[in-house]
């Protein structure tokens, strides 16, 4: 216990004295104006707060797992005798649920993605932000068949997709969008099935991966950009319907990990990409684009009427000329409002 305090009072300290991380953002660690929700405001600006609430859906879904896990062991259930599927498939190709299901570290095959979870401590993996939408009833969906990339399942052919997960197009007007997510809380009135993990998953794969990538109901465009190797072009389970055949029971022992890799990918996309001008923006800067546009124009205007002053002032020779002091003061007020706007920083606040 004093191990666990002195290792929190040194991470408070540390922290006095450097940026936060992009873990201790996820993971609720961070306070305004560099917290999990201005991150997501500032996704929402750019279009593309749908990474971030993918990944924030996986983690969910991941948590969900690990709750059904953890379930069955206290039920005094072996994992391999519950799944036995999903043992042999974590047993051949690793799973990020190593430590929960039991498998020996030594033989289990280790995943070729690196976790974030791994890079995490206890702490930091309990209070990782989850987010979704869990309070919307829960609609079936149609099934899937197998289709090319470039066509959907209605036969539509495909937009092109975007280069880079933070310049999709097709998206709606963000204002019309939620500005925050609620934070998940995984029902407890009873024990978690694995039709709960499939609903988890389809519910992910129609809203983010889908070539239609739209929810159920509804128009928006909510598919994230993935590179081919990552894309998942369709769901042959069924949250309505269990599996019964072979080769059904071996797709749901992938649902655990199926959107694992994905996550990653997504996890390093804004921590490489939008993370560092987040914290430009934010961490090093005190003005919203707004304000910033605000003294954009007050430095312009200003600026005009002091050079308008100091032309009349010169052209009509107007005495005395010490007159012509005081123009520092529309100058200096130019000079402050657009060097604010340029950096989005304004040294008076």
């Amino acid at each position: 216990m004093d191990d666990e305090q002195r290792r929190q009072d040194d991470w408070a300290k540390d922290r006095k004295n450097r940026l936060p991380t992009f873990t201790e953002v996820l993971s609720r660690r961070t306070r305004p104006p560099v917290d999990l929700f201005m991150f997501y405001l500032f996704l929402q600006r750019e279009g593309a707060e749908d990474i971030l609430d993918f990944w924030l859906d996986v983690q969910q879904h991941e948590n969900l797992c690990r709750a059904y896990f953890k379930d069955v062991r206290k039920s005094g259930r072996a994992i391999r005798e519950d799944w036995p599927e999903y043992w042999d498939y974590a047993r051949r190709r690793g799973s990020i649920y190593g430590t929960v299901v039991g498998l020996n570290p030594q033989t289990g095959t280790k995943r070729s993605t690196a976790s974030t979870g791994e890079m995490l401590s206890e702490w930091d993996r309990q209070n990782l932000a989850a987010a979704g939408d869990e309070k919307a009833a829960r609609s079936p969906s149609p099934r899937l068949t197998s289709v090319s990339p470039g066509v959907t399942a209605v036969g539509t052919t495909e937009p092109p997709r975007s280069t880079t997960p933070f310049s999709l197009s097709g998206r709606t007007p963000t204002l019309f969008k939620r500005a925050s997510r609620a934070p998940t809380i995984i029902p407890r009135s009873q024990a978690i099935t694995r039709q709960d993990l499939i609903a988890s998953a389809e519910r992910i794969y129609y809203r983010y991966l889908s070539p239609a990538g739209t929810t159920p109901g509804s128009n928006e465009n909510h598919e994230i950009y993935l590179p081919p190797a990552l894309r998942i072009h369709s769901f042959p389970l069924s949250s309505t319907h269990e599996p019964k055949t072979q080769s059904e029971m071996s797709l749901m022992a992938q649902i655990p990990d199926m959107f694992h890799a994905q996550k990653e990918y997504c996890y390093r996309a804004m921590e490489q990409d939008a993370f560092p001008r987040f914290l430009r923006a934010k961490a090093f800067g005190n003005l919203t684009p707004v304000s910033a546009l605000v003294r954009l124009i007050a430095g312009l205007v200003i600026l005009w009427i002091g050079l308008a002053a100091g032309f009349s002032l010169i052209f009509l020779d107007v005495q005395p000329k010490s007159k012509r002091f005081f123009l520092f003061i529309p100058y200096a007020l130019a000079i402050l409002f657009l060097i604010s706007h340029q950096y989005e920083l304004d040294p008076v606040l």
